[in-house]
């Protein structure tokens, strides 16, 4: 199985070890460094069994937190000058700084755009409005190392037999996004594990997985949940006329492409 998938919706490395703080529920001021090592090479694991191109800062961070680790396991000093001098270096102090400031961007643009939303649900009275009674619940947009932690869980719970026959299977992402775009256009949304249900082998896990990654990529469907964590379900982003040309344009840039 050869697949190739670079994707232009990974925000970075800090979003990644954010997301994986939060995740196993870390003080950020006492960052773990062992534990968060082991959870980051495991998601580059991912990423490389999904085949998916990574940049250069992903493995850079990687070697950065492989040096942290192996600064806090140095023997204590022995002597009270070397004491002295190793006294107030946290190796781990500039990650933990580079960190809250990136939080802090992060929060900052969360409420500008929570701002926007709420300023676009102010209404100028020119006559009677009609308001339904039923609230609505408020969903946060899920990133794609959300859609990974879900992906990893898929994986984990699924238990794939051995079969030796040969076969010749030929799997498409472009089949799996037109499926995917099939069944959210026949109901309202779809929660993401239900569009692996039915699947059996590994391979067209994958090939569901990387169908979801470039319908995101695409802008053809939201992810949203309730909380951080939470199931996540996908909807529709845009009407059929639309998905139509972005797949038609989709369909021509796959063909140009040189065979792999």
């Amino acid at each position: 199985m050869n697949y190739q998938c670079n994707l232009d919706i990974f925000e970075g490395p800090l979003d990644l070890l954010l997301h994986l703080i939060k995740e196993q529920k870390m003080d950020i001021y006492d960052i773990p460094v062992a534990e968060v090592t082991k959870q980051y090479l495991e998601y580059l694991d991912l990423l490389s069994e999904l085949n998916l191109e990574m940049v250069g800062e992903y493995l850079v961070m990687a070697a950065e937190l492989t040096r942290i680790k192996s600064k806090t396991l140095l023997p204590a000093p022995e002597t009270e000058e070397d004491a002295l001098a190793a006294a107030g270096e946290d190796p781990r102090a500039e990650l933990i700084r580079r960190l809250l400031e990136y939080k802090r961007y992060k929060e900052a643009a969360f409420e500008l755009r929570q701002k926007e939303y709420d300023q676009q649900q102010l209404f100028s009275r020119n006559g009677e409005l009609e308001l339904e009674d039923s609230e609505q619940e408020l969903l946060i947009e899920a990133n794609v190392f959300d859609l990974l932690t879900a992906f990893q869980k898929v994986i984990k719970e699924k238990s794939f037999k051995k079969d030796y026959e040969i076969k010749i299977t030929t799997l498409s992402v472009s089949d799996r996004i037109s499926g995917i775009l099939e069944i959210l256009n026949a109901s309202e949304s779809a929660t993401f594990y239900s569009l692996f249900t039915e699947l059996n082998t590994k391979q067209e896990i994958i090939v569901t997985f990387l169908a979801i990654l470039e319908l995101m990529r695409m802008q053809l469907i939201r992810c949203q949940q309730v909380k951080q964590f939470d199931a996540i379900r996908i909807y529709c982003a845009v009407d059929r006329e639309t998905q139509e040309q972005i797949l038609k344009d989709f369909q021509e840039t796959e063909e140009q492409k040189p065979p792999q």
